[in-house]
């Protein structure tokens, strides 16, 4: 009987012996129903056959549960973890996540978001690429597009992030305590707020502890932070504040490919706490910011402003924690 006609909603509802309403919340996985409940409605939906008509429901409500992510570096193990976190906590929601890459493309950024309100989506999450003007924000609003800014931001507007000057700062005040007075900030060359805040909590306790501040900048690129730091001079620095793993990663491939060897020769933090942190050799003493929870929290503070668009955009900035492995030579030093 079900083969021969499209099955519908009210179909799914009567199948599942719940209100017609019940069973639309059900199938877009809302959390304000018991998840019994649920569960009992897909069940009556998968014995049927029935398949969810997005753009009948887009018809109905003006809404289609789908949320636009633009992210600018995909292959970074960071943006992994933490599109992750995004998508499991708007899945939780009942929306569904569009995906698109920019690549630190300001022009591919700007044909994706153009795309996703052809959609339309309901919503946009953007990790902005580098050299984004600060304007997009306002044509954004003007698009009447609710959307919220991941890692980095606009001055103003719905955000979720680390604490990148105090990561930084956790770092260097840690390289002082072990006795380093010439430390440099390894990568960061791309102008952004992510480079800017995590150069500036480096700088001001290089200046605090009254020491001058040395920039190497070097892509986020493993092969090229590797070449850099194998080229260092022996007598150059020796501890380095990285501005991420990867960067990190490149340190300790390059001291390796010197001759020399990180923590023993050169102190090297990074900064996110991927997961290959903690299996890299030697082991990467880095910061803490937990990418999955900032894709989480980004996720909250978007749908916070697609339900309440009138109250004041929420802004979540995460602390971090500075993780102590073998990479920084403060475990060596204990042992002896």
């Amino acid at each position: 009987m079900w083969a021969m006609q499209r099955i519908r909603i009210k179909d799914v509802a009567r199948e599942a012996g719940v209100a017609l309403s019940t069973a639309a919340l059900a199938l877009r996985n809302d959390t304000k129903l018991r998840e019994e409940t649920r569960r009992s409605v897909r069940e009556a939906a998968a014995r049927l056959g029935y398949v969810y008509d997005r753009s009948a429901a887009l018809m109905r409500s003006g809404k289609s549960h789908t949320i636009g992510l633009l992210v600018c570096e995909i292959t970074n193990p960071f943006y992994a973890e933490l599109t992750a976190g995004v998508e499991e906590a708007l899945d939780d929601a009942g929306y569904v996540t569009m995906m698109a890459n920019t690549s630190e493309s300001v022009t591919r950024q700007r044909r994706m978001l153009e795309r996703f309100r052809e959609q339309p989506v309901d919503g946009v999450l953007i990790m902005p690429a580098t050299g984004t003007p600060p304007g997009l924000a306002n044509e954004l609003l003007s698009w009447g597009v609710p959307h919220a800014t991941v890692v980095r931001g606009f001055r103003r507007g719905a955000h979720a992030g680390p604490d990148n000057r105090a990561g930084t700062r956790l770092a260097t005040e840690h390289l002082l305590t072990l006795g380093h007075r010439r430390i440099a900030f390894l990568g960061g060359a791309a102008k952004n707020p992510v480079s800017a805040g995590r150069w500036e909590g480096y700088a001001r306790t290089m200046a605090k502890a009254v020491l001058v501040p040395e920039h190497l900048p070097c892509q986020t690129d493993i092969g090229q932070a590797a070449q850099m730091v194998q080229e260092l001079p022996l007598r150059g620095p020796t501890a380095l504040v990285c501005f991420n793993d990867s960067v990190a990663f490149g340190a300790l491939l390059g001291l390796q490919r010197s001759g020399r060897m990180a923590g023993r020769d050169v102190a090297v933090i990074g900064f996110d706490d991927v997961r290959e942190a903690a299996f890299w050799y030697p082991p990467l003493t880095t910061v803490r910011v937990a990418p999955r929870v900032i894709g989480q929290a980004a996720a909250r503070v978007l749908l916070h402003r697609i339900t309440n668009p009138e109250a004041e955009p929420l802004r979540e900035i995460l602390p971090a924690t500075l993780v102590i492995r073998d990479s920084c030579g403060a475990n060596l030093r204990k042992a002896v």
